[in-house]
């Protein structure tokens, strides 16, 4: 935990967050916490940073993700990547849980995508169309089958997505 207040301070606050006084270094400058986050960086590790103040936007915007809190000051806002509008820490693990189910749902989808872009365009080609054993809707397929298989890959994607709503919640 970097901060510029007072070490007493930084102390109550990691007791609540559940830090370590150990990882507690207070009473930094800005310019500090900036170069303390690219020595991190260096060391290959995924670096957060949380602040709200202007004093903290350069690490903000040098962490490889910025949460700023909502109700602190605009510079800090627009640093970060991710905005905390409760105003407090609660909202960085439910934050890193949605980011994580998003990208789940984006892989999700890219992959039925894909399935019914490669399985149905040849088809749709006539590729079947010289093998008699496929039944004849499939040998020559009628462009409205097309657009059906077109609407299913759509309304799966869509589905998909839609549970998403469950994790912001």
């Amino acid at each position: 935990m970097l901060t510029g207040d007072n070490l007493n301070t930084a102390i109550a606050i990691a007791n609540e967050v559940g830090i370590d006084k150990n990882d507690i270094v207070a009473q930094v400058k800005p310019e500090q916490k900036a170069d303390k986050i690219k020595e991190l960086k260096k060391e290959d590790r995924l670096i957060g940073m949380v602040g709200d103040g202007i004093n903290d936007a350069p690490a903000l915007a040098i962490a490889d993700v910025g949460f700023a809190i909502g109700t602190g000051t605009d510079i800090a806002i627009e640093a970060g990547d991710i905005i905390l509008s409760g105003g407090n820490l609660i909202g960085i693990p439910k934050a890193i849980g949605i980011s994580k189910d998003t990208l789940k749902t984006i892989r999700q989808n890219l992959f039925l995508a894909f399935i019914y872009n490669i399985v149905l365009i040849p088809i749709a080609a006539g590729v079947l169309a010289p093998f008699d054993i496929f039944p004849n809707f499939l040998r020559q397929l009628h462009p409205i089958l097309a657009a059906v298989a077109m609407a299913a890959s759509s309304i799966s994607v869509v589905t998909n997505s839609l549970r998403l709503y469950r994790t912001a919640k």
